[in-house]
Order: structure tokens, then C-alpha cells, then sequence
């Protein structure tokens, strides 16, 4: 079996896990790890062994990419792998309109090169929302509440980090149930920062400003970090002329190793698509699973 040779981008929490997921898969090998600042290259090379680059081209044959970067780096990074002919897989974790103009951009750039895009390639976006297709197949009319947490959003937190004036952050989704959420977000100020100021920036952030947000300074983010989070999905609707049917999906998680799982899974299930991009509704499921498709067939049927 020929392995596909995986590139981590990045090294945050999320890209660890997807090191961790990747030297785990029977049917994927590392190539190495490609890195925005020079400064940590030897630092990086020393904590993986791993081959450490600037640019994807120095780590030799390389069949697909993890794209463990921040969700608004995605159009701009993902073109520059894929017309190289290299395969990608993001967690790009904002919904609606940018998601499908992601989509079709990526799409063009992927059928020109010979190469796929599996977009939005987390739990939300991602599993969740096959899970919420599924839960639809069963009950057709409804309506389906999914509640976040509580638990650290690493998309929230990342857009919070990006912000002028802040040092370090966390930002913390809290259920309010039937798919209503609040956030409360800590903030450790740089040096000379005006809290209102950095506060004012988040409200009107896109990330946050369609949410009931809450803005704390803390003086040590670091000693509330927990990087658990989770989902409870509910679903109340009508299969065939029956009505009140009702059901649930929950699950609770380490954030990073979930999404950087599935983000692995997905880049298996890319090799297996034609070229363009997909998100994870529209690939088979077995087409994220290692191992002989009769055999999955057999015991997962």
C-alpha cells in the first residue's frame, strides 16, 4: 500500500493532534511540518524529528496538506497547495456565505490542477453537520437545535488573538438551549492597551458581533484554558404522516484532537474524490475510513 505523504501546516494545538493522527494512520506517513516563522523552525524540528520547512517544496513528494491555520488564512493559503497538485483539509469554521464562496473558489482552482479541497473539515462544520443531514433523512420536517459547550471555540479564540491590544485570550461558548448561544471571552491586554478600546473591537469583530458577547479582562488567560468543548443536538419533527418524533446526537471532546481527527479522516476521503471541492457532506462515509471497503462494508453495515 502506497502511503500518502501528509505536510502539517502549522503547529499550533490543532496541527499536534493532526501529527499525532497522521503517526497513527496505517495508510499515511509524515513528511513534515511547514512553518510561517523561521524562529521556530529548529525548536519544532527538535520536539517531532521531523523535517521542518518554510515552504512545502523542501519536504520532497508531498500528496496532501492539514491546513491547521486560522480559518480566515484558508483562501488565501489553500490555492498555493492545490495548484501545486497537493490534496487540502481545513477546519474553516465560518458558516454560510463564505463557506460556499470558499467552495467555488477552491473548487476552480482544484479542477485546474488536478488536485481536492475538503472545506470545513471540523465537528462544526463538519461531522455535526452530516449528523444534522442524517437526523433530517429520519424526520424530514422539524427543526433541529444544535447547542455549543461549554467549551473553548479555537475559531472565536484565534479572531480574538488577531485583535489589536490583546496579548492572549480565550473564548468560551456557553449553551443557552434550542440553538442559542452567549460568549464570554477573556482577554490578557499587550502593554498600554485600553480595555474599551479592545473590547469595542470585539464586539464589532464578524466572529462576534451577531452573538450575546461578554468581554472580561483576565491577568493570566493561561490558567483558564480548558480545551474541552462538546455538542447536544436535538431534533422534533415529522417522518412520513408521524409526528413528535424526537431525537438526539451529543458528544463531549477534547477540541483540537477532534477536529485535527477529522480533519485527517477528510484527507483520506480527498485522495478518494475526483479534483474540486467538497465539503464533508458530499463524500461517502466510508471514503473517510482506512481499510478494505468490502471488509468496511461487512462490519459497519
Amino acid at each position: 500500500m502506497n502511503k500518502l505523504r501528509v505536510a502539517i501546516v502549522g503547529f499550533g494545538n490543532v496541527a499536534k493532534e493532526a501529527l499525532a493522527a497522521v503517526r497513527s494512520a496505517p495508510d499515511m506517513e509524515a513528511a513534515g511540518i511547514v512553518l510561517r516563522d523561521p524562529a521556530k523552525v529548529e525548536a519544532v524540528w527538535r520536539e517531532t524529528g521531523l523535517p521542518v520547512a518554510l515552504d512545502v517544496s523542501e519536504l520532497g513528494p508531498v500528496d496532501g496538506a492539514v491546513l491547521a491555520i486560522a480559518s480566515r488564512a484558508i483562501p488565501a493559503v489553500a490555492p498555493r497547495y492545490l495548484e501545486r497538485g497537493i490534496h487540502t483539509v481545513d477546519s474553516f469554521d465560518i458558516h454560510g456565505d463564505a463557506a460556499m464562496e470558499l467552495r467555488r473558489d477552491l473548487d476552480a482552482v482544484g479542477k485546474a490542477h488536478g488536485s481536492v479541497a475538503v472545506i470545513c473539515a471540523g465537528w462544526d462544520p463538519g461531522t455535526d453537520s452530516v449528523v444534522r443531514a442524517l437526523l433530517e433523512c429520519i424526520a424530514p420536517r422539524g427543526i433541529t437545535y444544535t447547542n455549543f459547550g461549554p467549551g473553548m471555540s479555537m475559531g472565536h479564540t484565534v479572531a480574538v488573538k488577531a485583535i489589536e491590544g490583546v496579548k492572549d485570550a480565550l473564548s468560551l461558548t456557553l449553551p443557552k438551549g434550542t440553538g442559542l448561544h452567549k460568549r464570554h471571552v477573556y482577554v490578557e491586554l499587550a502593554d498600554g492597551a485600553d480595555f474599551e478600546t479592545v473590547r469595542g473591537r470585539i464586539l464589532g469583530d464578524p466572529y462576534f458581533c451577531h452573538d450575546e458577547t461578554y468581554v472580561f479582562p483576565c491577568d493570566d488567560v493561561e490558567r483558564l484554558l480548558d480545551l474541552g468543548h462538546g455538542v447536544h443536538m436535538e431534533r422534533k419533527g415529522v417522518s412520513a404522516c408521524s409526528h413528535n418524533q424526537r431525537m438526539e446526537f451529543s458528544m463531549t471532546v477534547m477540541n483540537p484532537a477532534a477536529t485535527a481527527q477529522v480533519m485527517v479522516s477528510a484527507l483520506r476521503a480527498a485522495a478518494r474524490q475526483e479534483p474540486g471541492c467538497y465539503t464533508m457532506l458530499e463524500i461517502p462515509p466510508l471514503d473517510y475510513l482506512s481499510g478494505e471497503r468490502e471488509a468496511l462494508l461487512h462490519r459497519l453495515t
